[in-house]
């Protein structure tokens, strides 16, 4: 094998992963890839170092797997969202970098609550909720789950995270669309947040998601709604006057989510909002409705 430093291994991946057509941002990813071969950030190693054949051999065989679409975060085994990490691999949804925008706004709308109840639906790896938890400890936070592979990598996430000192949250085992889902907790919920399998059956989606990660947890149907609608009536039936939903919906439903909730009349101050990055529609936030006629303004 020809030797090359570390720095030339993550020239060579950036260029192999721009080509490859699967890698948004071939360079940051490059540089994780590496990171987690080479024990540390490229840039903290000795200049003019070079990594052993055993390492180069397998860094290029994760790059080689990365411009096939497979996830980054099903190679490193981990994901990182709004300051903490998960664990993640082939069973599990990764939660996506654009995701840090829907829960920013959900943390916002519980910012001055500082014991707020918070439900998560279509938790996944646990990423929302124990993300809310980490971010305000005195958080009631339910998280939901049906997928039996899912919820093992949110029991061992949330197990790390209690180790590591954030406030414990709640995992159910629960299918959002039964109309009984958490009924106990009917009225009283301050927050939902989801991110629901939105891609419609037939839309062309890269490999990272078409192929590689999980289906149920990426299509919604034909019309990629199929779960979202169940998201927006348990949320109705959940949250308390004023209490706010967050729901990722993506580009394919710029219209069609805002318009299911302003539609209900249970939702008022409905607002769709981008992504940080392309600036795709990604997710829709409403406002219960208070007791009295609904106005069901937009924001």
């Amino acid at each position: 094998m020809e030797r090359k430093t570390h720095d030339a291994h993550v020239e060579d991946a950036v260029h192999a992963l721009g080509r490859s057509g699967a890698v948004m941002a071939p360079r940051a990813e490059a540089e994780a890839l590496a990171a987690h071969v080479f024990g540390a950030p490229v840039d903290s190693l000795p200049p003019g170092t070079e990594p052993g054949d055993e390492s180069a051999t397998r860094f290029q065989a994760l790059v080689a797997r990365r411009g096939e679409g497979v996830p980054l975060g099903y190679l490193t085994g981990r994901a990182a969202l709004s300051g903490i990490e998960v664990e993640v691999g082939p069973g599990v949804f990764v939660p996506m970098i654009v995701s840090e925008a829907t829960l920013a706004s959900g943390l916002k709308a519980i910012a001055d609550n500082p014991a707020p109840t918070v439900v998560d639906l279509c938790t996944g790896s646990g990423a929302f909720a124990l993300a809310v938890a980490h971010h305000t400890p005195g958080a009631r936070v339910h998280a939901v789950e049906l997928d039996q592979a899912a919820l093992d990598y949110a029991r061992r996430n949330s197990a790390r995270r209690t180790a590591l000192g954030d406030t414990p949250i709640v995992l159910h085992q629960a299918d959002v669309t039964q109309p009984l889902t958490l009924a106990e907790l009917d009225g009283t919920v301050d927050l939902v947040l989801s991110s629901p399998p939105y891609t419609p059956d037939e839309a062309p989606v890269p490999a990272e998601f078409g192929v590689h990660q999980p289906r149920d947890a990426v299509f919604g149907g034909p019309d990629g709604l199929r779960v979202t609608r169940h998201v927006v009536e348990t949320a109705a039936r959940l949250l308390r006057p004023g209490g706010t939903l967050v729901i990722e919906h993506g580009p394919f439903h710029a219209e069609s989510v805002p318009g299911l909730l302003r539609a209900d009349e249970r939702f008022e101050d409905v607002s769709d909002h981008p992504d940080a990055y392309v600036g795709h529609p990604l997710y829709a936030q409403a406002t219960r409705s208070r007791p009295g006629p609904s106005t069901n303004r937009r924001a």
